[in-house]
């Protein structure tokens, strides 16, 4: 008896990393097919991000599907700044790392997109420029 009750522990532990394991390929899943057909797309801690013909639409999961926060017209897109996810308005550094966002500015628009990794935040900002530039 004394035995059983040593291994229950490990039991529930089991059953909760599966079933975190399958929310998981779930999310991934359904990412695959929000983000399909898309020139680029990210998912990460923050949420999800496409950009397809040339509208960068950009959502966050919950309830088990993709919720949209918010779309900005790459065509528009005048500048590309990486700023802290937290602390107000305070850019980040090249050497910066972790949670940020880019913040999107255009016509008369300024949007935020976050992201959990600044590097993959850099390399997204160079390629909307670069994106922005090739519409033009």
């Amino acid at each position: 008896m004394s035995h059983g009750l040593l291994w229950f522990p490990l039991l529930l532990a089991f059953v909760l990393l599966a079933s975190l394991g399958w929310l998981e390929r779930r999310r991934q899943n359904l990412f695959r097919t929000w983000a399909e057909g898309s020139e680029l797309a990210k998912l990460d801690g923050c949420g999800g991000a496409r950009l397809k013909d040339g509208e960068l639409h950009w959502s966050s999961f919950e309830a088990g599907s993709f919720q949209d926060q918010g779309s900005f017209d790459v065509c528009k897109l005048e500048l590309v700044e990486l700023m802290s996810l937290a602390s107000g308005d305070a850019p980040l550094t090249d050497e910066s790392q972790g949670r940020c966002r880019l913040r999107l500015i255009g016509k008369d628009l300024q949007m935020d997109v976050p992201f959990s990794d600044a590097d993959r935040a850099r390399s997204w900002g160079e390629q909307l420029m670069a994106k922005a530039r090739c519409d033009l």
